[in-house]
């Protein structure tokens, strides 16, 4: 393909920032260049095809519509952009069939368990799934709760060694995993933060934490770097 290409897609607010988006700044830090990312949204559902990347980044945003995992909303605190649900269920798809890197953040690791057939919590606090509150006040880069990693062989545990510390601020989560993903890491009240491929796809890392309000840190940069990597793999 020649030089390569990261999509990120993102919401409508995010894009509007341009250069300036957390998840820019992350991979740039992380050894992208500027002109090797592209920030898209549901606004560019025309023009955009999986093809033309070497890999995407789903970044946060936005709920999913819950009706994508056959339930109804249930709570006031449910936002979904049905639109951009669209757009990203197409895009994954088309990234899969191109066995392209693929790396989700909070939103993203949501919709790629949806798209793998997982059901989520609608809010944590009413379903009553954890008493730990998951959506922090404060600093978004504090780290606010430890996760542990279950699988030493994980792409996640290539980038930590061990337990870590991590930012949180969601108040959805995966209740039940996808076909095809795995569990790698898990908060301490049980919560999901981490699912991975459970094959031998190239690349496939979701996250429920956002490592890019984190990526002064060389472990949560490393997840980033490993994505890179991969991205220019598939662009050789």
């Amino acid at each position: 393909m020649g030089s390569m290409k990261i999509a990120i897609s993102v919401s409508e607010k995010e894009k509007a920032k341009g250069k300036l988006s957390p998840y820019f700044q992350a991979l740039v830090a992380a050894g992208a260049s500027p002109d090797e990312l592209a920030l898209v949204s549901a606004a560019d559902m025309r023009r955009v095809r999986a093809e033309d990347f070497d890999g995407i980044l789903f970044a946060g945003g936005e709920d999913v519509a819950p009706a994508l995992y056959d339930e109804k909303t249930k709570y006031s605190s449910v936002h979904t952009d049905h639109a951009r649900d669209k757009f990203e269920f197409a895009l994954i798809d088309a990234a899969i069939e191109k066995r392209l890197p693929i790396l989700g953040i909070c939103r993203g690791i949501q919709m790629i368990n949806v798209k793998f057939g997982g059901t989520l919590h609608q809010d944590l606090q009413s379903d009553q799934a954890t008493e730990k509150e998951h959506k922090q006040a404060g600093s978004r880069s504090a780290p606010t709760h430890a996760v542990t990693l279950t699988e030493p062989e994980s792409l996640l545990s290539r980038a930590f060694q061990g337990s870590c510390r991590v930012n949180s601020l969601h108040h959805q989560a995966i209740k039940h995993i996808g076909r095809g993903l795995k569990r790698t890491a898990y908060a301490e009240d049980g919560v999901v933060e981490a699912v991975e491929a459970a094959d031998d796809y190239p690349f496939l890392l979701a996250v429920q934490w956002h490592p890019e309000e984190m990526a002064d840190l060389p472990e949560q940069r490393r997840i980033f770097e490993q994505f890179i990597a991969k991205c220019r793999e598939a662009a050789a």
